[in-house]
């Protein structure tokens, strides 16, 4: 790689002892200076290496600071053995500095030590964050993402993709989370919406004939932040006609084997297992599942469902269950006050309470023990293998509070037990996800995906009888417990669309004016077609083992999606907002 510019003929990773009685002209960042009585030694950084400088004219050191930005012209030179340093590749070598060039000046005093950015306050970081990204453990994350675009590029093209660039400016659709809006000049009291996703735009490009679309799309999506979620973000985004299922999953999983193999040195155990949405939320209560750990739900209805406890009885006779997890050797950890702890939790996120055995002593402690005789609970703790040094928490309700709950429980105390490997990388296809989830605000049917998903063949009778049973041609990739993609087989005829659309309980003008030039398009000859967005930046994060997104991007936003650097989002001076016809008017708080 050709690096060679005015101010150097190299970069630091770039020197070897091959060019040892080489003149050579570097340039970089001052990290260290130590001054050795009459010699001093600069460790000079860039974003690829460090490289031992000597200054033997002290003369030449003359108004240097650290993190000033200085080119070097000297000899390369070996070190002496007792100076080797074995931390860096340039360890063995070293540069005589013949002539010193400031390129750029530190004015002020640095706010933090770069080498110890990782180590002060977040925010600190993220407003300086020009510096941060200087450290190089900061850098090497850049440089990782930067490595899994190009392999993921090197991959699609060698597979046939086309990458295509779809609108930033788009009309506002409906997919989930709110948009961000961009007024118009132009046309004042209208808006551009900034995509969600590409979604509608790659179906077009399917039924415009092209064969694979490709693209590192950046979406926006106004919704509330959290580790894994930033308010603009890179998805790979792909899109592939003539495919079903089988096709698409084959593809991916090609592609992830590629990606850890070149990126990480990592073989990935393939084809990737699959689970149900049903079979995920029963096993797991979660649709996103983290599998590197067991402790899965276990369902104790058919033994309890005769009982005297009204709260396990009612809940079976009410069409809901009663289920457990079982916590392994977890009984001097979760103590009375950290159970107390965790049927607070549970209550939090919608259970009316949280029933539980804790076995320390030769008899098990049970929270329910005066509702049921010993034989009795023996045999439930048989069923779930329950031994002595065990926890097992158990949830009564209507299965859509009882599996999530317990789902989040099941998360929360492997974390406390600190039972998750490390290192360890689980992926799994979700499939055949519910087309309609009840929204119970509205009291009405919505889709789970987005409604242009395909049902499979065998639900489209129930779309207007029964819409609970209509499960979709959809499927999401999860790694260790993060959903890194969502994808599906969207639906081609205009009939069904139109019908789907219905079973939506839209209106005519609705569909029109949200989805208008797509059914037009559909009445056009539309090959089967369907795809995926995986999320780049989670990819990364996870591959990583980093933390947040916040760790892989270059310049993210914090909580309340700012960005600390450079102040955004801003204020906008009055002429700017009356050309756009607008006024504002402060909400009350």
């Amino acid at each position: 790689m050709e690096l060679s510019t005015l101010y150097r003929e190299c970069t630091l990773n770039q020197v070897s002892e091959n060019d040892i009685g080489k003149e050579r002209r570097v340039a970089g960042w001052v990290e260290n200076i130590r001054d050795h009585g009459g010699v001093s030694f600069v460790d000079l950084r860039d974003m690829y290496g460090v490289l031992q400088i000597v200054m033997r004219d002290t003369s030449l050191l003359k108004g240097i600071n650290k993190e000033d930005c200085i080119s070097v012209l000297g000899k390369i030179e070996k070190r002496d053995e007792e100076t080797y340093n074995p931390k860096i590749p340039t360890g063995t070598i070293e540069l005589e500095a013949h002539s010193v060039e400031i390129l750029g000046k530190v004015y002020r005093p640095l706010p933090f030590e770069i080498a110890t950015s990782k180590e002060i306050r977040e925010d600190l970081r993220l407003k300086y964050r020009f510096l941060d990204l200087r450290n190089p453990k900061v850098m090497s994350n850049m440089i990782f993402r930067s490595n899994v675009i190009a392999f993921l590029r090197q991959k699609m093209t060698g597979l046939g993709f086309m990458e295509v660039q779809t609108p930033i400016l788009c009309a506002s659709s409906p997919e989930g989370a709110r948009d961000y809006l961009i007024p118009s000049r132009v046309h004042n009291g209208k808006f551009y919406a900034l995509p969600q996703s590409p979604q509608i735009y790659k179906q077009l490009l399917m039924v415009a004939g092209m064969d694979r679309y490709i693209q590192l799309a950046r979406c926006f999506r106004d919704e509330d932040l959290r580790a894994d979620r930033q308010p603009e973000f890179t998805q790979i985004d792909l899109e592939m006609s003539f495919v079903d299922v089988e096709d698409i999953l084959n593809m991916t999983e090609g592609f992830i084997e590629y990606l850890f193999k070149n990126v990480l040195g990592m073989e990935i155990s393939m084809p990737i297992p699959r689970l149900s949405y049903t079979e995920a939320m029963n096993r797991y209560g979660s649709d996103k599942p983290d599998t590197r750990f067991d402790m899965e739900i276990q369902d104790l209805s058919e033994t309890i469902k005769d009982c005297n406890f009204a709260v396990f009885a009612d809940a079976v006779k009410n069409g809901g269950s009663v289920r457990a997890i079982v916590a392994k050797n977890s009984a001097s950890v979760l103590t009375r006050k950290e159970i107390d702890k965790l049927t607070e939790m549970a209550r939090g996120i919608g259970a009316k309470g949280l029933a539980y055995v804790r076995w320390v002593d030769e008899k098990p402690s049970c929270s329910f023990a005066k509702f049921f005789s010993e034989d009795e609970i023996t045999a439930i703790l048989n069923k779930i293998g329950c031994e002595k040094g065990d926890t097992v928490l158990i949830i009564a309700d209507k299965n859509k509070i009882t599996l999530p709950v317990l789902g989040a429980l099941r998360l929360h105390v492997a974390k406390k037990l600190d039972i998750i490997p490390e290192n360890k990388f689980n992926f799994l296809w979700i499939t055949e996800f519910p087309f309609f989830e009840f929204d119970e605000d509205s009291q009405s049917y919505v889709a789970m995906h987005h409604p242009f998903t395909m049902p499979n063949d065998e639900c489209i009778r129930y779309l207007e009888s029964a819409p609970e049973k209509v499960f979709a041609k959809a499927f999401d990739l999860v790694l260790n417990g993060t959903e890194l993609s969502s994808g599906s087989i969207r639906i081609t005829d205009f009939e069904l669309q139109q019908k789907m659309f219905q079973a939506l309980g839209l209106t005519d003008e609705e569909i029109e004016s949200k989805f208008g030039f797509l059914v037009e398009a559909y009445k056009y000859g539309a090959p089967p077609h369907g795809g995926l967005g995986i999320g780049l930046d989670r990819l990364a994060m996870v591959m990583l083992g980093a933390e947040s997104l916040r760790d892989i991007t270059a310049f993210p936003k914090v909580q309340n999606a700012s960005e600390l650097m450079s102040e955004c989002p801003s204020k906008v001076d009055k002429e700017n907002l009356e050309a756009l016809g607008i006024d504002i008017i402060y909400k009350a708080d």
